[in-house]
């Protein structure tokens, strides 16, 4: 759950454990930094989802990104498998904006499932359709690739919540119909949303057509320029931070989360090729425990000042101090009793390190009960 400036039941926790200490410093009792600390939850993960309005560069994820922080929001992680692409401020910029990419064609060929897999969002930020505006496909099968791509967040997180915007205005030079083709797509979304969205799992409308200009928020009648980006992050806010201040499960597909087994496993190290600043790894994970493991995770500590930049067969995240966590990919989380898995990767090291090393370690999540 995120943490926010005014959290009640956050202020009321400290309050009782304040009261406590109180009570208990006459007795002579102390204790050490930390130990009434309230555990941390994990942080809420928000997935920003579409095509290049959002990923290429996107910069009103940036701009949404600070927004939130600067707000207090600091329990956030914006997560996708693809990298940030500059916008000349600091930002978490992981993402699933794919440039061109049309929503139908995404639904056609399953492409969300191991995208959810790799980054297990537990909020979705979705500006996805203008691609196939373009292409003139119809509404219905636009919302028809909305239903899948809901239907697939559910089965990755049966608490996915979903924001879903009005795509802003569309009008290229090139395409003299567009402009009254979103008109027209934009006014099926709020019956559509009101049809698929449930109390678990709830659809939220974000109208980002309202107010915002091809002429003046937009460098090529499509895509958002700095004054597009500002008003896309302003209309986005106030609908993520209203479900950041409701609160969100957390996802209960996570290897750790409460209820789960821990499973046994072992993960193995070995150099592949090495060169003048840098090398190529394998890490083999191996379930050793006696039943199948429906997930896993590696922990790779790289030696000699070591960061990993490239990996392949899981999703990686990388601490400030170059420790590597790396979580399975879609394909290759269910392990039976003594099978393996194997993912590799590429990292870079100072000019003056030795031969390559690293510590792995890993933990498996045993099949739900």
């Amino acid at each position: 759950m995120p943490r926010t400036p005014h959290s009640a039941p956050h202020l009321r926790v400290m309050s009782v454990l304040g009261l406590l200490a109180a009570l208990l410093l006459p007795l002579g009792m102390t204790f050490a930094p930390g130990a009434l600390a309230a555990p941390t939850a994990d942080p809420v993960r928000v997935m920003p989802l579409g095509d290049s309005i959002t990923g290429s560069p996107g910069c009103w994820r940036a701009v949404l990104w600070n927004r939130l922080v600067n707000s207090g929001y600091k329990d956030i992680d914006f997560v996708g498998t693809l990298p940030t692409q500059g916008c000349g401020q600091a930002h978490d910029g992981d993402n699933e904006g794919h440039g061109g990419e049309l929503v139908t064609n995404v639904a056609d060929q399953n492409l969300l499932p191991g995208r959810l897999a790799s980054t297990r969002p537990d909020i979705v930020v979705m500006h996805f359709g203008t691609n196939d505006v373009w292409s003139s496909i119809a509404p219905d099968r636009i919302l028809a690739a909305y239903t899948k791509l809901v239907t697939q967040m559910r089965a990755s997180n049966p608490d996915m919540r979903i924001l879903v915007a009005q795509l802003i205005p569309m009008n290229p030079s090139s395409c003299a119909g567009c402009a009254q083709r979103v008109v027209d797509f934009n006014a099926r979304i709020p019956g559509w949303a009101r049809a698929t969205g449930t109390d678990r799992s709830p659809v939220t409308v974000v109208d980002q057509w309202t107010g915002f200009s091809t002429a003046a928020d937009t460098y090529d009648g499509v895509h958002p320029n700095a004054s597009g980006d500002d008003k896309i992050a302003a209309r986005w806010f106030p609908a993520l931070s209203a479900v950041l201040d409701a609160g969100v499960p957390q996802d209960p597909g996570d290897p750790g989360d409460p209820g789960e087994d821990p499973a046994a496993c072992t993960a193995r190290f070995r150099a592949v090729s090495s060169w003048q600043g840098g090398y190529q790894g394998e890490v083999t994970v191996t379930n050793t425990s006696a039943s199948a493991v429906r997930g896993w995770t590696a922990t790779v500590v790289p030696a000699n000042g070591a960061r990993l930049t490239q990996l392949w067969n899981g999703s990686l995240t990388t601490a400030a101090d170059g420790t590597a966590t790396v979580r399975n990919a879609a394909w290759n989380g269910t392990l039976a009793p003594g099978a393996s898995a194997t993912f590799g990767f590429v990292a870079t090291v100072p000019a003056t390190a030795g031969t390559p090393a690293a510590t792995v370690t890993c933990t498996g999540t045993a099949p739900a009960a």
